[in-house]
């Protein structure tokens, strides 16, 4: 295929190459999910492969229904039969690095420019294949787990300490039975520490195709926005100057702080009474703590409720700031009341940006601009992307689950959480500190030096058909 975008599409490499690419990606977000999974005990409910099968559905936009009759907890009709919309960010991450790594890779094979019908042929090779093998996982992805009402009290308790234990976490019409003395209520709560119920959970397969679809499509987009070096079709060259930069400088910056996040997990592990507890969750959920963390700390408010078990999966202060029956609104400063530590994420937050816009400036071709025109430019840039990026984390971290089941190792008998954010505030509150950091990130870079200095020069086409020319206007690459 020619440079400049003949019809002859090499098929057999683009097809080699989309296999590679899914199926390196599918077994890295298998195994996570699988080895967090192992980690955190949900395999003692019940078989680890569809569990892992159903937490890479729920890492891709899937959806997982559990079902069955627990009435035997006196939880009837909505109560036993919710979804759960909660993403395990760390298996979507570690799918998204690689199969973004390896499609970019197999591109910048075709040469310095590759075509418009090569490029959408090999990128809905690894869409279709991609569905392809998701729809196999949404099969697997089914099982059955078993409730032990003894798990449902904490171990190691006495049999009245336990009776007592499940008393309060049963619903308020079986606490009323606490009045009526006499042997009815030890009876009734021994019946319930023996209780067993086995419940299903199952993948939606048209919706989970569906949002694996809007996934993998979005991953594709976002690894040729981020990638420098990777070769665009004729014309791209303004994409690979304007927005390259600054998309490629916050994915960085984002992508560094789930690594400080798994550090600080691992660290916080060391010391901990269930280390492999810790271990499994960091794995699976840091960067959801991480991505609620960033727009938190840049002050878009969020909100939100928990209660029973799914309480504790949530980190100090703020499990204790939605212990309460209703929805509560979750901000920093509300945080600091409880921990005044919480604004050293507004800190983290801040220089998280900060560093964003100087690599955007380092990165972006100065090409003669002026000091101040430049920053603009960057500002400009890193503010629209971040205008973007805030929503899609605030879409990307919310979490709903009310099942009042134990389908993922969690015992969530009479548990639910919820927790949401302002995807509107986010947007503004994107631009505003985008821009911003930006300009100041251009600034530092102009007068270290720095800026442009680390632009990657792409060949292009020039408009009079002369043959490839470099970002300042001469050829060559």
């Amino acid at each position: 295929m020619s440079a400049s975008g003949g019809v002859r599409v090499p098929w057999g490499p683009a097809l080699l190459a989309a296999i590679a690419s899914v199926s390196w990606a599918f077994l890295a977000m298998v195994g996570i999910g699988a080895l967090g999974l192992h980690l955190i005990g949900a395999d003692g409910a019940g078989a680890l492969g569809p569990m892992a099968a159903a937490a890479t559905v729920l890492a891709v936009g899937g959806s997982v229904t559990p079902y069955g009759d627990v009435g035997v907890f006196g939880l009837e009709g909505a109560q036993a039969h919710t979804a759960i919309d909660i993403a395990p960010l760390g298996v979507s991450l570690v799918g998204a690095l690689l199969l973004g790594w390896l499609f970019v890779r197999s591109l910048r094979g075709a040469g310095a420019l590759i075509g418009r019908a090569e490029l959408a042929a090999r990128a809905g090779l690894v869409v279709l294949l991609f569905l392809l093998l998701l729809a196999g996982l949404t099969w697997v992805g089914n099982d059955t787990v078993t409730i032990d009402g003894a798990t449902l009290v904490r171990r190691g308790l006495g049999t009245e300490q336990a009776e007592h234990d499940l008393l309060s976490r049963l619903p308020e019409q079986l606490g009323d039975i606490a009045d009526i003395g006499g042997g009815l209520l030890p009876d009734r709560l021994s019946d319930l520490v023996g209780a067993k119920a086995s419940v299903g959970f199952t993948v939606a397969p048209a919706r989970s195709l569906l949002g694996g679809l809007v996934w993998v499509v979005a991953v594709v987009l976002l690894a040729l926005l981020a990638s420098r070096r990777t070769p665009l079709p004729p014309g791209g060259w303004a994409l690979h100057r304007t927005v390259r930069p600054a998309v490629s400088a916050l994915c960085g910056m984002l992508v560094l702080a789930v690594v400080a996040g798994l550090v600080a997990g691992v660290y916080a592990a060391i010391g901990d009474d269930h280390p492999r507890l810790v271990l499994g969750s960091a794995l699976l959920g840091a960067p959801n703590g991480v991505w609620i963390g960033v727009p938190l700390g840049l002050f878009v408010p969020w909100y939100g409720r928990a209660s029973g078990a799914l309480r504790h999966v949530l980190p100090a202060p703020v499990d204790d700031l939605l212990a309460g029956p209703g929805g509560e609104r979750l901000t920093v400063g509300r945080l600091a009341e409880l921990d005044g530590r919480v604004w050293l994420l507004v800190v983290a937050s801040v220089l998280l940006m900060l560093a964003a816009g100087v690599l955007t400036a380092a990165r972006t071709p100065v090409e003669g601009s002026r000091p101040f025109a430049f920053a603009g430019w960057c500002a400009l840039r890193l503010g629209v992307v971040t205008a973007l990026a805030l929503p899609l984390l605030v879409g990307l971290t919310q979490v709903s689950a009310g099942a009042s089941l134990s389908v993922l190792g969690f015992d969530a008998f009479g548990a639910g959480i919820e927790l949401y954010g302002n995807a509107a505030l986010a947007l503004a509150l994107g631009a505003g500190w985008g821009a911003v950091a930006g300009a100041a990130g251009a600034l530092a870079a102009g007068a270290t030096g720095a800026a442009g200095r680390r632009a990657v020069a792409l060949p292009r086409l020039d408009e009079g058909g002369g043959g490839p020319r470099g970002p300042g206007g001469g050829r060559g690459a």
